[in-house]
């Protein structure tokens, strides 16, 4: 059981949830919740951390037990699981996940593609929300512009309540020459059938 604050893990895990450069360079994003865990692809699960509280509770959830005992996990006393937690009230479970790589010929490929266009949202938990919304209602990806918050912030990814792993998305440098493009379907897909985004 992991019980030290200087524990090498646990200071990478709060490094990556308050940095979000060194979540990109790690090429990963963190999940917390039994939800989350319980959703996340399990080929993309690199860690997961459980607090010493929940152990048992989770004991208890046959489909979280068996999903834990095949993608392993690490121990961690409460006060430092506290610490590792970007909530106020943790439900004791905290996953590392590697982040999906897509391109906008990807989005554009869906049998009816249905997207969403997003421009400088700022608001990490409004994104996640809306990114939720949109997967109700059936879109089948996003496309957003640099200026938008980062959708990897921890805040960001709670708000989606499992949409993220499911609802692919790309950032784009010129939203308003991507948003010209896909007016224009036929040059748009003879255009980027060319080369590889």
């Amino acid at each position: 059981m992991i019980t030290s604050k200087t524990n090498t893990k646990i200071k990478q895990v709060m490094q990556w949830q308050a940095k979000a450069r060194e979540r990109k360079s790690a090429g990963i994003f963190l999940a917390e919740g039994f939800k989350m865990y319980e959703e996340a692809p399990e080929e993309s699960v690199r860690e997961v951390y459980v607090s010493e509280a929940v152990v048992e509770k989770a004991r208890s959830q046959p489909a979280v037990w068996d999903k834990l005992c095949r993608t392993g996990y690490e121990i961690v006393a409460g006060d430092i699981f506290c610490r590792m937690s970007d909530t106020q009230a943790p439900q004791g479970i905290l996953c590392v996940v590697r982040r999906p790589e897509y391109s906008l010929n990807q989005l554009l490929q869906a049998r009816k593609p249905l997207l969403m266009v997003l421009e400088n949202l700022q608001d990490p938990g409004n994104l996640g929300t809306i990114v939720r919304t949109g997967e109700g209602a059936g879109i089948t990806g996003v496309i957003m512009n640099k200026g938008t918050v980062d959708i990897y912030n921890p805040k960001t990814i709670r708000a989606t309540m499992g949409s993220v792993y499911r609802v692919p998305f790309v950032y784009e440098d010129d939203l308003r020459e991507t948003v010209k493009r896909l007016r224009h379907p036929f040059l748009c897909c003879a255009s980027w059938g060319r080369k590889k985004l």
